[in-house]
């Protein structure tokens, strides 16, 4: 042999072991793939005290694979994995990097279902060795590896516009400058819209966005005792006023020359995707108004739709459903990726605390919380920090009902007490089912970013399975930064 055909190589890369699992039971549950040349099948065993849990270690090495299950004399594949459509039918994927050193050995995932159904000791024990600790390495993940990501996250943003967030049919609310405020808050809750555009019908334009923090800010004035604006004054002070109120306001308060008055934030219809994320993103706001004009001057604008980080991660799952190839970081945990607030471990002392309360807490408590730490949402714990609700700002929209801000004292009200309110209020059950959102922080990145495309889902609470203990915040304006950097 040539030993100068060897000289500049790579030195060979060793196999890495990996975990499959089976979690939904049968008789007999096999495992096969790319990795076998679709020939050899390989058993799987049970799992000690979880009989419905099947299981096996196989050494792979780095690339991309393929593989199905088969049960009971059936193909199988796992929807709540990676997955695509080839030529050997529907398979599951698994991608491992050149550098085991970047991707864990993977870990079984069991889907957790919606809203408040993380289930289970069972994921507790399937993850763990005989001597108790948890198996799996947190990856270290290159620049270049995350930075590739970014780019296929990019370019794909660049290509798409906003025509494609259009829905077929749907309606579209906006609110006259001209309307009294607790009229206008009134009609967004009854509707069951959080936020929406202002028309001005003097200027022939669209000027603004009405949100529950304006609200927050208008029932603080209230219950504050500088404040010059009654209760009675509420139902006749338009929505206009409190603007230039607000703006007064806030300059007296934080000195001349500041001011915190925002211009209207809005996209065309031919804007690209990544253009109304940014927008989404660097303004700190939860929508941006789709709006079409005919005429060059901007006359005569029609709003079509309320774009949202929602919609367009909605673009991109649908997309690289079938693709996952081409961005394999979405195969990890999302624990070992920068994304997200995590309630610092001990000894973190420079990480930003979680902001969290009790249910006996205050609404005042709450409210001031939701403004001073600029969030839109609080995790409501019991006294073992386990998940029981979330307080959004969205929430505070209730309270329009039926004037219910006028003979409630916000000090002397519970969170417990406002959701209670809210939860009798909602329109359906579907928004209900989308108030908590949770996830485990071993689900991978795409399903996360699958959970969240879901409309109404803003944000999932990460908890630990079983105990339910919050570990951290994962939301939709996280992903993005993550993405678009």
């Amino acid at each position: 042999m040539d030993p100068s055909r060897n000289a500049g190589c790579a030195p060979e890369t060793l196999p890495i072991p990996m975990r499959f699992v089976w979690p939904y039971g049968g008789r007999e549950v096999y495992l096969c793939g790319s990795f076998t040349r679709w020939s050899e099948f390989l058993r799987m065993s049970p799992v000690e005290g979880c009989p419905t849990v099947f299981q096996v270690i196989h050494s792979l090495p780095p690339g991309y694979h393929q593989y199905k299950f088969f049960v009971d004399r059936e193909w199988r594949h796992d929807e709540h994995q990676p997955y695509v459509s080839g030529e050997d039918g529907v398979v599951n994927t698994v991608f491992l990097a050149t550098n085991p050193n970047e991707l864990p050995i993977s870990t079984p995932q069991v889907a957790s279902g919606s809203s408040m159904d993380v289930d289970n000791e069972a994921i507790r024990r399937m993850v763990q060795t005989t001597d108790g600790t948890l198996t799996g390495i947190l990856p270290r993940i290159s620049d270049a590896y995350v930075q590739t990501s970014r780019q296929h996250i990019s370019a794909f943003l660049s290509m798409h516009t906003a025509y494609e967030l259009l829905p077929e049919s749907g309606k579209v609310i906006a609110v006259d400058v001209d309307l009294p405020v607790k009229q206008a808050f009134h009609k967004l809750h009854e509707q069951g819209i959080p936020i929406a555009p202002l028309w001005d019908f003097c200027k022939g334009h669209f000027v603004g966005v009405l949100s529950p923090l304006d609200f927050i800010l208008i029932l603080r004035e209230l219950k504050n005792h500088g404040s010059n604006l009654t209760e009675e004054e509420l139902e006749t002070h338009t929505i206009s006023s409190w603007k230039e109120g607000k703006l007064c306001l806030n300059r007296q308060r934080n000195g001349p020359g500041t001011t915190f008055s925002r211009r209207f934030i809005h996209a065309g219809p031919l804007d690209n995707l990544k253009e109304i994320a940014t927008k989404i993103l660097q303004n700190e706001i939860s929508t941006v108004p789709i709006i079409h004009s005919k005429s060059e001057d901007g006359s005569f604008p029609q709003l079509l739709y309320m774009a949202s980080l929602s919609g367009i991660l909605n673009c991109i799952c649908r997309y690289f459903r079938h693709c996952s190839s081409s961005l394999p970081i979405l195969q990890l945990p999302i624990s070992a990726l920068p994304v997200g607030t995590w309630v610092p471990k001990i000894g973190e002392s420079n990480r930003r605390p979680l902001a969290m309360l009790k249910p006996s807490a205050s609404l005042t408590s709450a409210l001031n919380l939701l403004v001073q730490a600029q969030i839109s949402s609080i995790p409501i714990v019991d006294d073992n920090d386990s998940l029981l609700d979330v307080y959004c700002r969205s929430d505070i929209t209730a309270l329009a009902k039926d004037r219910a801000y006028t003979h409630i004292n916000f000090d002397e009200m519970t969170i417990q007490q406002a959701l209670q309110l809210g939860q009798d209020s909602y329109h359906s059950y579907d928004l209900r089912s989308q108030r908590c959102q949770m996830c485990l922080r071993s689900d991978s990145l795409h399903k996360v970013m699958e959970r969240l495309a879901n409309p109404g889902v803003r944000r999932l609470v990460v908890v630990e399975a079983g105990s339910k203990r919050v570990e951290g915040i994962v939301s939709l304006s996280d992903i993005f930064k993550f993405f678009l950097g």
